[in-house]
């Protein structure tokens, strides 16, 4: 399946997959994907005009930590979908659990997030996602994440 996608894939292709719309869609593309290996890369461009930073914080702004890990949790979510194709049961995927969670460094306006994300098992509508967040190659964040589908 992964010979048939186009890469990189744009925002407009993600909205499609995952229900996320601004301010909280937080995966601007997807420049690496290996279905058979399970896992995806995607980008968030970070920019001072995110609504967060008016309170997160002034004069000082930094992206929340929890927000690092949802732009994760998205991306997994995108691998999902992408992984099941046509028999995808849902477009909802919510976050259930969050363990062993890390950050390394803060990420400001300018940088340029990679979400590093693979599946590591699937428990029927759930999914174990482990997650990297990098800037220039460096680990900023990580965290295991399990997220449930809704059925129908």
């Amino acid at each position: 399946m992964s010979s048939q996608i186009q890469l990189p894939i744009d925002v407009t292709t993600i909205q499609t997959l995952i229900p996320h719309r601004y301010p909280f869609l937080l995966v601007d593309k997807i420049v690496d994907l290996d279905i058979e290996a399970k896992k995806i890369v995607g980008v968030k461009n970070v920019t001072n005009n995110e609504p967060y930073f008016q309170g997160h914080f002034p004069g000082s702004p930094i992206m929340p930590g929890v927000l690092i890990i949802e732009a994760l949790a998205q991306a997994g979510g995108v691998l999902t979908q992408l992984s099941l194709g046509r028999d995808a049961q849902s477009k909802l995927f919510y976050l259930v659990k969050v363990d062993n969670v890390r950050f390394n460094k803060q990420v400001v306006p300018g940088d340029v997030l990679e979400l590093h994300v693979e599946v590591k098992r699937m428990i029927r509508n759930m999914a174990v996602y482990y997650g990297e967040a990098k800037v220039d190659g460096e680990v900023v964040a990580c965290a295991e994440v399990l997220c449930a589908g809704t059925r129908g």
